[in-house]
């Protein structure tokens, strides 16, 4: 069996962006199923804080990372979808692609397309199929359709700006909020009807004014604990509360009881990975991401670049939500 070695970010206990080391890893060959991947561009993500502070804990030491794109060096039994020299890209678990190669499951991994990048496809990847299966698999009752309102909490990160495209190309109102004038502004050029700055404004009396009283059908919200309960009252009756994420913590606990008197609302708590849980599902949501990133209908913006070396600093701009939209890490 050949092996072969890689830089890789390693952690050996959960913490701060101080955990973060790099080390020397070996690399073997595939098993059934998997595949070995070269990287070119790692995606970042804040999974990967969730990952690296221990809110979602993993057994140590552990690999960071879930996202990435490069070339295929070798092919386990039973993997057809791929072959040797294959451009491809993918978000997936097992976490560990703050690497420069590795094994894992072939079931996420997908041929990219030569007419996008490996730094789009890395940095697109786990942020743009989030958006598909929100946009398109996350939805209240009766679906969505042109001309609705739906409420985007973060509306100027990396998941967002690709949502405000996405749902500007699918007619959809979209109402963004995020934390300053800039990013409020980033938002707006990339498909937000309107875009509320949560720092200085009622985000809740906005949308009440905005939607003339009705309300949204649908909040996506990654933000988690600040914006929860005021959320809520944003939504028209029988509309969705889909949480996605907890960037300002997670949501306390709460009683179902308040839900009927707010309008009988649907409450869920999605997960990208449950929506990928085959290959043929997988597939076809990165057919859709695809799609309309080659269209031109939704742009990869990549705001940030930085040295696998320097994931510290990167770990630290993303907590302190210094960022816009796409980081990749750049081998």
């Amino acid at each position: 069996m050949s092996i072969h070695t890689s830089r890789a970010i390693q952690i050996d206990q959960h913490g701060g962006p101080e955990q973060l080391k790099l080390v020397q890893i070996t690399v073997g060959e595939p098993g059934p199923g998997e595949v070995r991947i070269r990287h070119h561009v790692v995606g970042l993500n804040f999974i990967d804080v969730y990952h690296r502070t221990g809110l979602y804990p993993m057994p140590m030491p552990a690999r960071l990372g879930m996202e990435a794109a490069g070339v295929v060096e070798a092919v386990g039994e039973g993997v057809t979808h791929l072959q040797v020299g294959d451009r491809a890209a993918y978000a997936s678990p097992p976490p560990g692609s703050y690497c420069e190669l590795r094994v894992m499951p072939a079931k996420c991994v997908c041929k990219l397309p030569d007419a996008i990048s490996f730094e789009t496809g890395a940095a697109m990847m786990l942020k743009g199929l989030t958006a598909q299966y929100l946009l398109k698999r996350t939805l209240p009752v009766g679906g969505l359709h042109a001309g609705d309102f739906v409420l985007f909490h973060a509306a100027a990160g990396g998941v967002g700006l690709i949502a405000c495209q996405w749902a500007r190309a699918l007619g959809l109102r979209l109402i963004g909020t995020a934390g300053s004038a800039q990013k409020c502004a980033l938002a707006l050029a990339n498909g937000a009807e309107f875009a509320i700055n949560y720092a200085e404004e009622d985000f809740l009396a906005r949308v009440k004014e905005i939607t003339a009283g009705q309300g949204v059908k649908v909040v996506y919200d990654s933000v988690g604990k600040d914006t929860w309960d005021k959320s809520l009252d944003c939504l028209a009756p029988l509309g969705l509360m889909a949480s996605f994420g907890n960037a300002s913590g997670p949501v306390p606990p709460f009683a179902p009881g308040i839900l009927g008197p707010k309008g009988s609302l649907y409450v869920t708590r999605q997960t990208l990975f449950t929506h990928m849980n085959t290959r043929e599902s997988t597939q076809a949501m990165a057919d859709e991401l695809f799609a309309v990133v080659s269209s031109g209908q939704v742009q990869i913006h990549i705001a940030q670049r930085y040295r696998l070396e320097d994931v510290q600093q990167a770990h630290r701009d993303l907590e302190a939500r210094k960022t816009t939209g796409c980081t990749v890490l750049t081998l």
